[in-house]
């Protein structure tokens, strides 16, 4: 009994730490189809535009990406679940084993009791004691010898409440685990006709590769001018680094160090600060939208052999969203792109975050932003009514950050 007791306590340990996982793993995957649902209504928009296009199939592809990490997450809560089940069935094999031992020996003790614990009896065994000391022990026996029977009465009751509890639960478990199989199914049926639909827009797509060069060097171009923008402002910093060497030089009479870095302010240093520790807690750039193209080189969706390079993400949404600032800061630069409408520069200490294809710009060169406010309207393509991205970047200096590791997820 003391064995079954130490295991049962091991097994609800595990079920506590599984516990925990299996509400993580829920959480997971209401945030999953959360997407899913987001990147439905984006496809149910795209489909206004019959044309095949670009964006439509990297949302697919985000979809099919959302899917797969859903059924995913179904087969580990299946599993933690058939963990479960296979703890309790055998709690409650062992419950009842231990149960009938219980109740035999509890068969035994009121057989004996009946032929030889009358009250007559009870009194001579105290009488017939040798010595009040043996008495006494005598009568403490009988006590404990009642107590005992008392307690193992309670013990195959709270037993049998047990099993029952174990298998009510059991029945639950197994009936979760039938639910989850079910909709495993028909979400991996759904990425069955997903992936078919994927291969028809991905051949359809294939014969536009000359359009497609001529886009992707479009968006080369745009790269390089926000390059080109976020150089200047770390030049006119460091320029201004230099004014301010050169002033504190004539005051202290001492010569200028020729600095050819930028240097913070005290006050910008705070807020470089404040950015970092917000690393993995940024709130995104858009109030709901999903990434549709991720930082650094990676292989074109269509063209082959061909590598894309992004700075930073792009985050598809609906047409009509407001773009806003990720973090306070203060905007450095307001300036339209070629061909990707306006970009907005915002430095926040020695970082820059950085959101392009905006229209109806609503903040300027100067200005103090606070976190999440609206800086302007997300660009939709001309060409194709159903593309609302923004082209979203951070930056540490001259140097390129993932802005994954840096949002909230």
């Amino acid at each position: 009994m003391r064995s079954f007791l130490l295991l049962s306590l091991l097994i609800l340990l595990t079920s506590l730490v599984n516990g925990q996982s299996l509400d993580e793993l829920r959480k997971k995957k209401q945030k999953t189809n959360e997407d899913i649902k987001y990147t439905t209504k984006l496809l149910e928009e795209a489909k206004k535009n019959q044309t095949k296009t670009l964006n439509k199939y990297n949302i697919l592809n985000k979809q099919i990406e959302l899917r797969t990490t859903l059924i995913t997450g179904i087969n580990s809560e299946v599993t933690v679940i058939s963990g479960f089940i296979d703890q309790n069935a055998w709690l409650v094999t062992s419950l009842n084993n231990d149960l009938e031992e219980l109740k035999k020996e509890y068969a035994q003790m009121i057989v004996f009791a009946q032929k030889n614990q009358t009250n007559y009896s009870k009194l001579l065994f105290v009488l017939s004691s040798n010595s009040f000391n043996q008495a006494y022990k005598r009568i403490m026996y009988l006590k404990q010898y009642t107590e005992y029977r008392k307690r193992q009465a309670e013990l195959i009751q709270w037993i049998r409440d047990l099993i029952q509890v174990k298998v009510s639960r059991l029945q639950l478990q197994r009936a979760e685990k039938e639910m989850l199989l079910q909709s495993k199914k028909q979400e991996a049926d759904k990425l069955t006709k997903e992936k078919k639909q994927q291969g028809q827009y991905l051949t359809t797509l294939q014969k536009k590769q000359k359009e497609f060069e001529r886009k992707l060097k479009e968006q080369q171009q745009i790269e390089a001018q926000l390059s080109r923008e976020i150089q200047k402002i770390i030049e006119e910093e460091i320029r201004k680094a230099r004014e301010r060497e050169k002033e504190k030089a004539k005051q202290t009479g001492k010569p200028a160090s020729g600095t050819t870095k930028y240097e913070m302010t005290p006050e910008e240093k705070l807020a470089s600060g404040q950015f970092e520790q917000n690393k993995r807690r940024l709130p995104w750039p858009v109030e709901r939208g999903v990434i549709t193209d991720h930082f650094g080189v990676h292989e074109h969706p269509v063209l082959k052999n061909i590598q894309v390079k992004n700075n930073g993400i792009d985050i598809s949404t609906v047409q009509g969203m407001k773009a806003r600032a990720v973090f306070a800061g203060e905007v450095s630069r307001v300036f339209m792109v070629t061909g990707g409408n306006y970009a907005v520069i915002i430095r926040h200490g020695k970082y820059l975050t950085v959101y392009s294809n905006l229209v109806n710009v609503q903040v300027k060169s100067g200005d103090k932003v606070t976190i999440k406010q609206t800086i302007g309207t997300i660009g939709t393509d001309t060409d194709d009514e159903s593309k609302t991205v923004l082209k979203f970047q951070i930056w540490r200096e001259n140097e390129k950050m993932d802005p994954e590791s840096w949002i909230a997820r």
